[in-house]
This record gives C-alpha cells, structure tokens and sequence, in this order.
C-alpha cells in the first residue's frame, strides 16, 4: 500500500503532520540563503507544525514548537515575535516543570531574540541562565549540541 493509499488516525494525522512540518522548516533553517517564499513558507510551517503539536503533542512539544517559531522570526530580524514566542517556551518549560534540554533552549531562544534588538543587557542575561541550565543537561551529546549553538548568538 503506498502512502496516498494509507489510512491514518486523527492522532496520527497529526502527528505526521506535525512532524513534516517541523523537518521542513529546520531544512529550510539550515539553508544558506532563502527566497522570499522560502522565508514565508517556513513561518507558516512553523506555526502550522505548533497548531499540530497543539492537538496531540505533550507539553514538551508544544515547547518546542514555540523555540521553533521563535528560531524562526530571530533568523528573519522580527525581533517581537520571536520574543513572544521564546517567552512562550519558556513559560511552558516553568508551568510544566521541564529541565534538562528543553529548559536551555527556552533560555537560548530568548538571548538569540534579544540579539536582534541589539540588547545585549538581556542577551547576556538569557545566554547566562541558558548556559547554566545547560549543566544539568542528561545527555552529553545534547549538551555540546546546546553549547555550539549558544556560540551562534
């Protein structure tokens, strides 16, 4: 059975979709120059992936989602929303007592945000409290992950 022909759950809809959608905007994250359209589809990617994550995801995805998006407007130079958006990840990462990775990038999305507004009073303030979120990271990998990133801000 090809998979035009498979059948999916409500929950496994979205699932898929939410994960495609979450890979195409890192892809499009990661490439070194984009178009106009580019820069659009991944905004509506990002959202669309969250809105997905929103419906079947734990709080741990829609964290995620939210650091997405806010990747996402950092990379673009649309500073409030990407504000909005890390402040969002964050606030689920407090109200739902969630460490380790996700809690430094919550903090690494905010001093990437600030970064854009040329604040480097709170830049520092976010890459402070992401690095030092950083040390109780389980994962070593995960870690260094976090810390060549952090160099990027």
């Amino acid at each position: 059975m090809s998979e035009k022909d498979q059948q999916y759950t409500m929950e496994e809809f979205h699932k898929k979709c939410a994960v495609n959608l979450f890979n195409q905007v890192w892809d499009l994250l990661q490439k070194d120059s984009r178009n106009t359209m580019e820069d659009d589809t991944m905004i509506h990617a990002a959202h669309a992936s969250r809105y997905h994550w929103g419906i079947i995801g734990k709080e741990e995805n829609l964290a995620r989602g939210e650091w997405q998006i806010s990747r996402v407007y950092s990379v673009l130079k649309k500073s409030e929303r990407a504000i909005y958006h890390a402040q969002r990840c964050l606030d689920i990462c407090l109200e739902n007592q969630i460490g380790d990775w996700d809690l430094a990038f919550a903090y690494e999305a905010l001093a990437r945000a600030y970064k854009v507004t040329n604040d480097i009073e709170k830049t520092n303030k976010y890459l402070k409290l992401a690095n030092e979120a950083g040390e109780n990271i389980q994962d070593p990998r995960d870690k260094e992950v976090l810390i060549k990133d952090l160099q990027t801000v």
